[in-house]
């Protein structure tokens, strides 16, 4: 009790030092953010009110972003399916899931915008470079997930498959899937969200999607159109959030 006590009280030290260190060196002056207050109101001021003519390059991004997030998804959880199966320590020799591990874990540490901008630099502009570089950042955390849901399972049937002689496949199979396939739903409806979150910005690289638009109306002063397709992103994401919400209750 005593050393709990004790490593709670260390953990805290610890975090009320790091926000003490965080402001003393960090340039956070409260007076700049005051001054900043008229600028952002005349910023705001130009978006009102949004120009409702370019409804038809909202639809154009919006379909393009939706397009991306689905085919980046998709093929996220076609490369996850064989990754998160070899990076499954029930599956797998040791030394086999954490090289894997590794893999994964470099994966994800690479930014999603450094990897657009390569595509893009490979493949040119559209869709396709945003395509990939969802597919491939979606898989370090896709993966990982998938191995968890398959360490995760009771091992009593696993048990039972491996004394009667199956193999991997099988116990995957008959065992270990049933188990795991709520959770492998969840998850990848909750990586579908962000891919999609995160397909709205890749068209500031130019990787396609409606944050094409945006880069365009901000970098080209035309405002009030930036704030139209702003609104139509905050409608875009909030529907997404609706949908997603009904989908892990039905898998829950």
């Amino acid at each position: 009790m005593r050393f709990r006590s004790g490593g709670s009280f260390a953990a805290g030290l610890l975090v009320a030092a790091a926000v003490l260190w965080s402001f003393a060196t960090t340039d956070v002056e409260l007076s700049r953010l005051m001054s900043a207050g008229p600028r952002i109101a005349d910023f705001l001021g130009r978006m009102f009110p949004p120009d409702p003519s370019v409804m038809q390059e909202i639809m154009t991004g919006s379909a393009e972003t939706l397009r991306i997030a689905i085919l980046g998804s998709l093929g996220a959880v076609i490369l996850s399916i064989p990754l998160g199966i070899v990076a499954s320590e029930t599956m797998v020799s040791p030394a086999l899931y954490r090289a894997v591990r590794t893999l994964l874990a470099v994966i994800r540490a690479i930014p999603l915008i450094l990897v657009a901008m390569l595509m893009v630099g490979a493949v040119g502009l559209g869709p396709l470079p945003g395509i990939i570089a969802v597919a491939f950042h979606a898989t370090g955390m896709l993966a990982k997930f998938y191995a968890e849901a398959i360490d995760g399972v009771s091992r009593a049937p696993i048990a039972a498959l491996e004394s009667a002689g199956a193999g991997p496949l099988v116990r995957l199979r008959h065992a270990i899937w049933p188990q795991m396939a709520p959770v492998v739903a969840r998850d990848t409806i909750f990586r579908f969200e962000l891919n999609l979150r995160e397909s709205l910005i890749l068209g500031i690289v130019g990787a396609g999607g409606i944050g094409f638009y945006i880069q365009t109306y901000v970098r080209s002063f035309q405002y009030d159109k930036a704030a139209s397709v702003t609104i139509a992103v905050v409608v875009m994401v909030i529907a997404i959030e609706i949908v997603n919400a009904a989908l892990r209750r039905r898998f829950a």
